[in-house]
């Protein structure tokens, strides 16, 4: 009579360890990029170089914002998650939510920051090295009920 074969938890964790390494390889070579970037592309295009340029990613808690401030050149901001505020020196405050953009001006003073009741996430290009800070943002500005 046949005996029958009970796994043991080393056979089942070595089991588990074999298809992780398997699904990992697979997963890799599945996103790994086209060999030659001429067969993504119909025409000529070609990668350009981002010096000059500065990109980073920001997280805000609700109410969170920054100083007011100027970069030497334009920057641009977008709403990743949440909603944010922004306002330029002179103009009224602005929000904008969630798959949204806004260009802010070089060399103008500006801030943003988190709406009150949401956390947002900002991604920001900006188009030149430099930044001023300047003084904080007070409550009648934030509340859009100010210019600078």
């Amino acid at each position: 009579m046949p005996s029958k074969r009970r796994f043991s938890r080393i056979d089942l964790l070595a089991s588990f360890v074999v298809l992780s390494i398997l699904t990992c390889t697979w997963i890799a070579r599945a996103q790994q990029p086209p060999a030659n970037e001429a067969d993504t592309f119909t025409g000529k295009a070609f990668r350009l170089e981002s010096k000059g340029y500065g990109l980073s990613r920001r997280g805000f808690e609700a109410a969170a914002r920054s100083d007011w401030h100027t970069h030497d050149g334009a920057q641009l901001l977008f709403v990743e998650e949440g909603r944010m505020r922004a306002q330029v020196e002179g103009q009224p405050m602005k929000e904008v939510g969630k798959g949204e953009s806004i260009l802010l001006p070089g060399g103008v003073a500006h801030w943003h920051g988190a709406v009150p009741a949401q956390a947002a996430t900002q991604l920001s290009v900006t188009f030149a090295g430099g930044i001023k800070w300047m003084e904080k943002v007070n409550d009648a500005q934030y509340a859009g009920k100010a210019k600078r």
